[in-house]
């Protein structure tokens, strides 16, 4: 007797609510301040000569209102977003 498991059924996604994110989230006075300086350190580096083009720009304290040039880095998107950001622990970067 061979024991299978059952057909997984697959759940429809639903749709992201943007305006929710928004009003949860991205729409903070702080949140908008970390983007403001996320924004701030990408133009730096273009005015600087570096180009950007595809890259992230990385901070490597993990501190986006850091923008100290030693502190800034150029990473590919898949090395930049691959590893956990916690509230309690901060940036946790083993290529930093």
């Amino acid at each position: 007797m061979v024991l299978r498991k059952p057909p997984t059924i697959k759940k429809k996604k639903k749709p992201r609510n943007y305006r929710k994110e928004y009003d949860n989230y991205h729409g903070k006075p702080e949140q908008i301040k970390r983007r403001d300086s996320r924004n701030a350190a990408r133009n730096s580096l273009k005015k600087a000569g570096v180009k950007v083009a595809g890259k992230d720009v990385a901070h490597k304290n993990g501190n986006p209102r850091d923008n100290r040039p030693k502190n800034l880095a150029l990473k590919t998107p898949a090395k930049n977003r691959s590893y956990p950001r916690t509230r309690t622990a901060g940036k946790r970067n083993p290529y930093a």
